[in-house]
């Protein structure tokens, strides 16, 4: 196989509404793509036919160098705008003859350019969105679907998936390569632990459709396997019954060791449907706040006594609203800081239960006002209900997730870099407590600390990125295999 270093050269072909340049060729000699204006040269190399179109426009191009986190800029020579999931085998079968990249890209919402394929292709999931069927149970749903579309759907059929992120904004593809948590994740574990089956194109281009019953090594690796074996195209997605309300319950606390050990007592016993926490800078300090839901159907409704009494918080606010409401709460709110570009050097870690509160302590005596980005969620999880080998989680019965989701405002490219090495001496310590992270936040690896993560996994994720994807082709932006 012989790599590429390959230049860009494309003109349109025609006038179009988008005013994309759509490859039709390569030109091995100039080492650049060619459209169909310019593609009848001998020694063209023609790309196989697709459904969708592969585009080359310097609009589309820096679109696909960008993520939520404004920090990275790779860019790549095309994007793939796929039609069909064939196009997406196409595009991994070319790459692998001439030497490029490939990453697929949802809604673009990872911070350190974990989507990006500098000098290789994009392929944009949002051309495949299509929500297939809802069944008793279960929906088989594209990759590029956001999480608000299928919930809207599933609603009007009495259902609705078990764990949602906060955000509903994400894709559905993105969301399983790398895990995918949120607050019910306390009763039904991650979004990739409530998938059925999957349909996906290996890192060779081969379309292979897995279970835990039919190719589960594939299946089990793929789900949170950070995009390193092959791309989602297709999933069958649990559901359950959905209730209609959602009771929230805020438990305010003096304190960060009041706080997480009622959240401790929470998750025991598993009491809320849905199960977070927020540490808010005050003038003085943090808040602390418990935050737990009870989702419902009337005329049954909540025992609001017997949820919060042995749990001591200093005071309580207790509001009621529309299920799909509260899943949504804060769509708006990301749309708007979305428009504002703002660097967001965030951290994702999980941290042993047992030294939880001593290294949350350590991080908010160094961490600003501004330095936090605003809220901290801080949040537990039980262990045994995280299925998936390779979302690497702390070796505790319980873990916290701590995030610091920060955005630096106005941005200043000091202050972003000065924060990314804050992220990295907080990884360092985490680890050294028994902790990981969360893939979507702007920490520097290596590949040692990739082999740390991976820990006695390691050798297990090696050998399946060699037997799924042998030429290193797919998802370069997490700089696991270099």
């Amino acid at each position: 196989m012989r790599k590429l270093q390959i230049s860009r050269r494309a003109v349109l072909a025609g006038a179009t509404a988008t005013a994309a340049a759509t490859v039709v060729a390569f030109d091995p000699a100039g080492l650049g793509w060619l459209t169909a204006a310019d593609a009848d040269t001998e020694d063209a190399i023609r790309v196989p036919g697709l459904d969708g179109e592969l585009v080359v426009d310097e609009e589309s191009r820096t679109e696909a160098a960008d993520d939520y986190g404004h920090i990275v800029h790779r860019k790549p020579i095309a994007v793939l705008r796929p039609g069909s999931v064939r196009d997406i085998a196409t595009v991994i079968r070319f790459a692998n003859q001439h030497g490029l990249k490939v990453a697929a890209r949802g809604q673009g919402h990872s911070t350190f350019g974990q989507a990006q394929a500098g000098g290789g292709i994009v392929i944009d999931s949002r051309t495949l969105a299509t929500i297939h069927r809802i069944g008793t149970g279960q929906a088989v749903v594209d990759a590029g679907v956001q999480w608000l579309d299928l919930i809207k759907a599933t609603l009007a059929a009495g259902q609705t998936p078990p764990v949602a992120t906060d955000y509903l904004g994400l894709s559905i593809g993105g969301t399983l390569s790398l895990g995918g948590i949120g607050g019910a994740t306390s009763h039904h574990g991650m979004l990739v632990d409530n998938v059925l089956a999957l349909e996906v194109v290996t890192g060779t281009g081969d379309i292979v459709r897995c279970s835990p019953a039919i190719r589960p090594d594939l299946f089990h690796a793929v789900l949170g396997g950070l995009g390193q074996f092959a791309v989602i195209a297709r999933a069958t997605v649990r559901l359950i019954p959905a209730a209609t309300t959602a009771r929230v319950y805020h438990l305010f606390y003096p304190d960060l060791a009041s706080m997480t050990a009622a959240q401790r007592t929470a998750l025991a016993d598993r009491r809320f449907s849905y199960l977070e926490g927020q540490l808010t800078p005050t003038e003085t300090g943090w808040s602390y706040m418990l935050e737990g839901v009870m989702y419902y159907t009337p005329p049954a409704e909540p025992d609001d006594e017997a949820l919060t009494a042995d749990l001591a918080p200093a005071s309580t606010e207790i509001t009621d609203m529309p299920y799909f409401d509260w899943l949504n709460r804060i769509y708006d709110l990301v749309q708007q800081l979305m428009a504002l570009r703002l660097p967001g050097p965030w951290i994702n870690v999980f941290i042993p239960s047992e030294a939880t509160d001593e290294y949350v302590t350590e991080v908010l005596a160094e961490t600003t006002p501004a330095d936090a980005g605003g809220v901290v969620l801080l949040y537990p999880v039980a262990r045994d209900l995280i299925r998936q080998p390779f979302v690497r989680l702390p070796d505790s019965p319980v873990v916290f997730l701590l995030a610091l989701l920060r955005a630096v405002s106005p941005p200043n490219d000091a202050e972003t870099q000065r924060l990314i090495a804050v992220n990295r001496s907080q990884y360092d310590r985490v680890v050294a407590v028994g902790g990981t992270h969360y893939p979507v936040g702007a920490i520097p690896m290596t590949e040692a600390d990739w082999h740390t993560h991976y820990g006695d996994e390691w050798p297990a994720f090696r050998t399946a990125k060699r037997r799924h994807d042998p030429n290193n082709v797919l998802t370069p932006g997490q700089a696991i295999f270099r």
